[in-house]
């Protein structure tokens, strides 16, 4: 008996199968996101507030808590208030930080001060326009002894100090007070306020600098504003990202998202399906992790044995 010749459906079927690659979810669509908001802030790259994402110098800094931003380093928790991606800079709060309406003391410093950890130095520095003005601290502070030639390191910071500071209404809600010149020989009695840049002493560490409280201003170029009742008060950070930014542009701009390994510093190109050494465009499934890598296996594989059963139906047919 002669075998009949295949029918069209069976033809048609085999072509479908033979020129059709498999269907999978890695393939395609958009890629995940890093970016995304707290409150009424946008976090994006170099920060993150999901693990993995943004630049490994900056993991573990974010969280978000109850719609507010927290920026967490050594000397405590800040509410962030704003971040400038353009200037690369980021405002902070400080709770117990003083203002021109409420100085705060305490013998046991309730404010933070700010102090960067060593991993965190190359990313941070408060702005050089930022003055962070002492208050209260002890004869014996630090500020006083052993600075070269003795020389104090009180000093206005872009045309911010504490003589303008102690015109404030918040001192007159302490009592008197001491006020010294910002220049000179204190002797036994320092000044109640000693204002100096980050630069000068590296960290505001209130408890080792034996100061009972703190103000920190800054000022946005070229606005300047008379008086401190018009100053801003917070803190004010820059940031940068070290070393060459190319990995990251190449990685946004063929539709992927800026992160890290398990490792805590190779960078990812975090693309639709698979994580990336390079980018997008350039990655393949070696690149993609364990479990998508099994979740393409499977789907090949009941394509595949779906369409055998296809055509032996349609041989049979």
């Amino acid at each position: 008996m002669e075998t009949p010749p295949p029918s069209s459906t069976f033809l048609l079927l085999l072509s479908i199968l033979l020129i059709a690659p498999p269907l999978t979810s890695a393939a395609g669509g958009p890629g995940p996101s890093c970016r995304s908001f707290c409150g009424n802030i946008t976090v994006d790259y170099p920060f993150a507030l999901h693990d993995g994402c943004g630049h490994p110098g900056f993991r573990d800094l974010l969280f978000c808590i109850n719609s507010v931003l927290m920026f967490h380093i050594a000397s405590g928790s800040y509410r962030v208030l704003d971040i400038d991606y353009p200037y690369r800079s980021l405002t902070l709060h400080d709770p117990h930080l003083s203002t021109c309406d409420d100085v705060v003391l305490s013998p046991t410093p309730l404010a933070n001060g700010f102090v960067l950890d060593p991993s965190r130095s190359p990313y941070f520095s408060p702005s050089p326009d930022n003055v962070f003005m002492l208050i209260g601290c002890s004869p014996t502070s630090p500020l006083f002894q052993g600075f070269p030639g003795k020389h104090l390191p009180c000093r206005n910071v872009s045309g911010m100090g504490c003589e303008e500071y102690y015109g404030c209404e918040g001192w007159s809600k302490l009592g008197s007070h001491r006020r010294g010149s910002e220049s000179g020989s204190y002797g036994s009695t320092p000044p109640e306020c000693c204002a100096v840049s980050f630069e000068a002493i590296k960290a505001i560490n209130l408890t080792r600098l034996e100061c009972q409280g703190y103000s920190s201003a800054y000022t946005l170029a070229p606005l300047r504003v008379d008086g401190p009742a018009g100053w801003s008060y917070g803190i004010r950070v820059k940031y940068s990202v070290q070393g060459s930014e190319e990995f990251c542009r190449a990685c946004e701009a063929t539709g992927g998202s800026c992160g890290f390994g398990s490792d805590g510093e190779r960078q990812l190109c975090m693309c639709p399906g698979f994580n990336s050494t390079s980018n997008c465009d350039k990655g393949s499934i070696a690149d993609m992790s364990a479990s998508v890598k099994r979740e393409v296996e499977l789907e090949f594989v009941i394509a595949t044995w779906a369409g055998l059963l296809l055509l032996v139906l349609a041989w049979m047919a």
